[in-house]
């Protein structure tokens, strides 16, 4: 008897946690595929402005100091740092 207590207490476990999974798709559906598109978008973006921020700071700052390409290549790696640190940022607040 215990046993089949606890495969109907099993079953109804399921069934609720199926419905609450219905629940929820239908009061937030799947995002469409334009905005999955802008999403990704977005996603380019914050990578490639601090990249190419970067990289225009350390070009200056090579041409005023004469440095070659030091400050351009140490720059471009902070800003992709910081880039690719803002898309896992924005990535795990959605």
């Amino acid at each position: 008897m215990s046993d089949e207590m606890q495969g109907t207490n099993h079953l109804g476990e399921a069934a609720r946690k199926a419905a609450e999974r219905e629940v929820l798709k239908t009061s937030d559906p799947e995002p469409s595929l334009a905005r999955r598109f802008g999403q990704i978008g977005i996603l380019g973006w914050m990578v490639v402005i601090p990249v190419l921020g970067a990289l225009l700071v350390g070009s200056w700052l090579d041409r005023l100091f004469g440095t070659g390409v030091t400050f351009s290549a140490a720059l471009t790696m902070v800003g992709a740092v910081l880039g690719l640190w803002l898309v896992f940022r924005w990535m795990h607040e959605q």
